[in-house]
Order: C-alpha cells, then sequence, then structure tokens
C-alpha cells in the first residue's frame, strides 16, 4: 500500500505583516515582475484563490505551506531556488516542482496539472 504524499510548498516571498503589504503592493503596481509565480497563480491580490484550498483538500496529501523566511530557518542547507514544491520524507526534501516548472505554468490549471503529475 502506497503511503499518502507529504508535500511541502514554498513562496519566494517573506512572513510577516509588512511583507505581506509589501507583495499586495507589488502584485498591484508592477505584476509582471513579482517573484513568487507559485502565489501570483494562486492568490488574487488580496487572498488565496477559492479553487485553491478545495484542489489542496483532494489531493489525499498532508501539505504544509512555507514563506522563503520560514524555510531557510528550517532548512538552511537546501537552497534551490524558490518558489519550488518539495516531496517531505522525514526531515528529507525531494525537489518535485521547481522554479522554472512553476513558472511556466499558465495558470492555477496548469498547476494543478504539474502537482498531479510529478508530486504526487
Amino acid at each position: 500500500m502506497r503511503r499518502p504524499a507529504k508535500l511541502l510548498f514554498v513562496y519566494n516571498a517573506d512572513s510577516g505583516l509588512f511583507s505581506t503589504l509589501a507583495d499586495i503592493g507589488h502584485k498591484l503596481f508592477s505584476p509582471a515582475t513579482y517573484t513568487c509565480a507559485l502565489c501570483a497563480i494562486t492568490h488574487g491580490v488580496l487572498a488565496e484563490r477559492a479553487e485553491w484550498p478545495a484542489f489542496i483538500e483532494s489531493l489525499g496529501a498532508t501539505c504544509e505551506f512555507l514563506h522563503r523566511d520560514q524555510f531557510r530557518e528550517q532548512f538552511p542547507q537546501i537552497q534551490d531556488a524558490l518558489p519550488a514544491i518539495f516531496r517531505r520524507h522525514g526531515d528529507r526534501l525531494q525537489l518535485c516542482a521547481d522554479t522554472s516548472a512553476i513558472g511556466a505554468c499558465q495558470g492555477l490549471d496548469d498547476l494543478q496539472a504539474l502537482i498531479r503529475r510529478d508530486c504526487l
């Protein structure tokens, strides 16, 4: 019997109120230069897209979400470019969707297909 996947989604943005406000401003005034494709796809300017939590729930996987600063604090040895999605095996992480794969997604449908194909 196959174990359910454990996925770790890492945004290329820092946690905290100031960072959140800066991200909102960046998305509003310069969306083409926003550096987190994962956030741009899964969140609108002010909130998470309604379809995203339903998709995550449908995966049957344990999913964790970290911001860049939280990730670097917990996993300082991992220097992969962000955003990224990892499969988690205890304390070991395996990259399953890198920055370029996420950035190539044209929207939520593409991201969902990428996750189902490469991360589960």
